[in-house]
């Protein structure tokens, strides 16, 4: 099992500090790295990964938040990997990991399109794609559609069975266009398994939501 040699509590503190520091919306807060952060804790020591990498990088994956309607939304992982390396950096951190934990930030993000090379970079890629699933995931997915005055679903056709889905304006839509493949892409078999569980969940809320609508008996 997988130790950290470098990534201390005082790190961790450090870390967390900038965290909480940066900018964030309603499903890219505090509570979402934390759970980040844990869950690349229980991947990596399951697969030997070096956590002094994937720590620094859980937490400050999001350090540069850029809003998803934003046409520089593809660069956002790149800037948060920036800043990151940058913190770290000019606090001291031991430089011979600076660039594995760009690549790991860098990588993680789904509309960078950046494959991520390193085991530790597939960790931390499917540690943030796992807080898009399950209880957690459905209700990121609504906050933010709240947040930006979408609606829940097309009226006339809730699941999209006979129209291109939009989650631009349907926030159900994005369960489709994006969520129920999340499992299939996920790196590590830990990964998978939970993912696969995860979305299991989601599309029981999809089939009571058919009911609930008279579209299924």
């Amino acid at each position: 099992m997988s130790t950290a040699q470098h990534f201390s509590s005082d790190w961790q503190q450090r870390c967390r500090q900038w965290a909480a520091a940066a900018s964030s919306d309603g499903a890219h807060d505090l509570t979402h790295i934390e759970r980040v952060v844990a869950t690349v804790t229980r991947l990596g020591q399951q697969a030997n990964a070096n956590l002094d990498i994937i720590l620094p990088a859980a937490w400050l994956h999001d350090v540069v938040l850029v809003d998803k309607r934003d046409p520089r939304r593809s660069q956002a992982s790149q800037l948060s990997a920036d800043k990151a390396v940058a913190l770290l950096a000019e606090a001291g951190y031991p430089g011979q990991l600076l660039d594995a934990i760009h690549h790991a930030i860098a990588s993680h993000s789904w509309s960078a399109g950046i494959e991520p090379t390193s085991l530790e970079a597939q960790i931390v890629q499917d540690a943030d794609r796992l807080d898009a699933l399950g209880a957690i995931g459905l209700s990121r997915c609504l906050m933010l559609g709240g947040q930006w005055n979408r609606e829940l679903y097309n009226a006339d056709d809730p699941l999209g069975q006979q129209r291109d889905w939009d989650d631009n304006q349907y926030n159900l839509d994005h369960l489709f266009i994006k969520l129920q493949h999340l499992p299939g892409q996920l790196r590590t078999e830990a990964g998978r398994i939970e993912g696969q569980r995860r979305w299991a969940w989601m599309q029981g809320y999809l089939d009571q939501l058919a009911i609930e609508l008279g579209l299924k008996p």
